[in-house]
């Protein structure tokens, strides 16, 4: 190391996240406060702090992870109480989907597409959902049942810790699982059958501008 620039403070626990926009020259960080900061990348002065939405009766604790859009302006970020997208030029939540329904087991991960056309989301109970990343409607649930087989009798239950997204194949994402094992999922053709729009940018249909899940009219996979 040739020297330590500067030393952040702020977060009161641990960093969980961390994530630079080169088009904002811009630094957030996410820390097991349910905090983000965002930092200015030249002077590194705080520009603002903000406290994640949690569910009233919530303590402010749990994982927070941040990533950046393909864009360098939008912010996808993942606590098990919510995923959501932030404008990051304004610093502000724009986007917000908690867990409900068919999906509504604490979220583990998330993470964008390749194309950041996508947000793929891992829950404790195993299911995934594929969301658009617009408007973070559900577009597809992948059941436990698809990937992982079923559970022997008295054996610890088996959920997915951390997802990935293919850095060239939209429709493929990996999972590493609390076994130790890494599982490799290929899902639906999003463009085809979802209305997404395709990597050279042209639409088949444009969803609704809710950002609650339409769980009644998304895929399920199963086995």
């Amino acid at each position: 190391v040739d020297e330590v620039k500067t030393k952040l403070k702020g977060h009161q626990k641990h960093i969980t996240g961390l994530a630079f926009s080169a088009a904002l020259n811009l630094l957030v960080s996410s820390g097991a406060d349910a905090q983000l900061f965002f930092w200015s990348a030249d002077s590194w002065e705080k520009k603002k702090a903000s406290a994640i939405q949690l569910p009233a009766g919530k303590s402010p604790v749990g994982d927070t992870r941040v990533q950046f859009h393909n864009d360098q302006v939008h912010l996808l970020v993942s606590h098990e109480t919510q995923i959501a997208i932030y404008d990051g030029s304004k610093m502000e939540c724009i986007q917000k989907w908690v867990p409900q329904e068919s999906l509504s087991s604490p979220i583990t991960c998330a993470s964008y597409s390749c194309n950041s056309q996508l947000v793929y989301a891992s829950f404790y109970d195993g299911n995934v959902g594929i969301f658009d990343a617009e408007y973070l409607r559900l577009r597809c649930r992948i059941a436990p049942s698809a990937y992982m087989s079923q559970p022997t009798p008295n054996s610890a239950p088996i959920m997915p810790l951390v997802i990935t997204a293919h850095p060239q194949e939209p429709n493929q994402i990996a999972l590493g699982l609390s076994d130790g094992s890494v599982k490799v999922i290929e899902t639906p053709d999003p463009f085809r059958r979802w209305g997404i729009a395709d990597k050279a940018g042209t639409e088949n249909g444009r969803p609704s501008s809710s950002s609650a899940a339409n769980n009644s009219g998304s895929d399920q996979i199963q086995r």
